[in-house]
């Protein structure tokens, strides 16, 4: 028996006339867009699930937060069987333009470089959010529950037991494996007593929409200064979104500022290419911090997007490596439901953590190393990294291969990206 499913994308849960006795086989802790990535990916599993969402509007919502989405994230919701409804509301780039401040060499990676029709794309939180809502409303296996809390966890040999708050009565459902998908602070990790390594950077990004005078031809920039990584991302509307990170009082500075002179610094950085910019509603401020979970996985547990891991935003990393633990986890599941096994038995889950741990450190370790490199200006470095955009410009094995990696199409593919 199945709870009452949202009617509604973002509507309030009617409660359930009792939750006390519910057995699951996976609890999704996470209604986010990668907890609800992990329950489409899992629609013809066989698997009864409860997703939990604790906020009927997200801070992502109400701030237009935007993404980058990569070539292996199409294909993962390809797979799964909701990009048709994802791809009218998002803007494609076939041009990604690389440089380093004012040095005049620019490297150009475009779609010749790897034969596809695009590079990547651009979307708003609510453009994957919603259809993603949409579709686990309709697999008839996903209850998806919201607003709702866990305030408990208690893990035993053979299920999880997990308390649930609804609307001020509580409630205990079990199941043989808990998934917390609830973010870079992630309550879940943190009451298994999962350890975390990384630090806070000096620097924080600030966000901010805009619409420039002329087209921009579905263009990617990626701008390297000495106080951090400048991005501008192609949306739908001839719209922009950028991202841009500088030293923490910098960036409370910049963001104080009035939309005029707010502006004038922008043109500066941005470049005079696209014409006159206009500002549309408010800009934010968010601090940087590379993070990696000890271990990703424990019995009857596994984390999965930013409750594992954190990185830093140049390259638009972050949401991507979700998508791949979110398509990762849901291929290790199935595979193990389908031979019979326990899905959360230890050594099923650690073929999980031994899939997607290394791949997301290389990627974490990598976009450390750009920001370091390209954040400063002492001499030696500021020479190596030129040096570097040269060698990119002129060998072209190692333009396609820096591409593939930031794009997701090196490491390991899961299936559901090769339907």
């Amino acid at each position: 028996m199945a709870l009452t499913q949202l009617e509604q994308p973002l509507s309030p849960q009617p409660t359930p006339p009792d939750l006390r006795g519910y057995e699951y086989d996976l609890v999704i802790v996470g209604g986010g867009i990668i907890g609800l990535t992990l329950a489409s990916a899992l629609k013809d599993s066989g698997l009864s699930i409860l997703l939990i969402e604790a906020k009927v509007a997200s801070a992502a919502v109400a701030k237009g937060q935007a993404y980058a989405v990569h070539q292996l994230s199409a294909l993962i919701y390809q797979g799964i069987g909701v990009w048709d409804k994802i791809l009218p509301q998002i803007a494609k780039y076939r041009r990604v333009r690389l440089s380093d401040a004012d040095y005049p060499n620019v490297v150009e990676f475009t779609t010749d470089d790897i034969h596809t029709a695009e590079l990547g794309y651009v979307a708003e939180h609510q453009a994957l959010l919603q259809p993603l809502q949409e579709f686990v409303q309709d697999c008839p296996n996903v209850t998806y529950l919201c607003p709702a809390e866990v305030v408990n966890t208690q893990y035993q040999k053979d299920i999880v037991a997990v308390d649930i708050k609804v609307a001020d009565q509580l409630y205990t459902v079990r199941s043989k494996l808990l998934i917390a998908a609830d973010g870079a602070r992630s309550p879940i990790r943190q009451a298994a007593g999962i350890k975390t390594s990384g630090w806070k950077y000096w620097q924080s990004c600030i966000v901010a929409f805009v619409k420039p005078e002329k087209p921009h031809n579905n263009t990617a920039y990626e701008r390297f200064w000495s106080s951090g990584p400048f991005a501008i991302l192609p949306l739908p509307e001839n719209r922009c979104r950028i991202v841009w990170t500088a030293p923490h009082e910098e960036a409370k500075a910049l963001c104080a500022l009035d939309d005029e002179q707010f502006l004038a610094e922008l043109t500066r950085r941005y470049g005079d290419q696209m014409g006159k910019l206009e500002l549309l509603g408010d800009r934010f401020v968010f601090q940087v911090q590379l993070m990696q979970s000890d271990r990703y996985v424990l019995p009857r547990l596994a984390l999965i997007g930013d409750a594992a891991h954190n990185c830093h935003p140049v390259g638009g990393q972050g949401l991507n490596l979700g998508i791949r633990d979110a398509a990762a986890l849901a291929q290790v599941i199935q595979t193990a439901h389908q031979a019979g096994k326990d899905i959360g038995d230890i050594q099923i889950l650690k073929g999980y953590e031994r899939w997607r741990k290394l791949e997301n450190l290389t990627i974490l370790g990598f976009t450390d190393l750009l920001d370091r490199m390209f954040s400063n200006n002492f001499l030696p470095v500021v020479v190596v990294r030129r040096l570097g955009l040269w060698f990119l410009q002129r060998v072209p094995l190692l333009k396609v291969f820096m591409l593939k990696l930031m794009i997701g199409l090196k490491g390991r593919t899961p299936e559901l990206a090769k339907r």
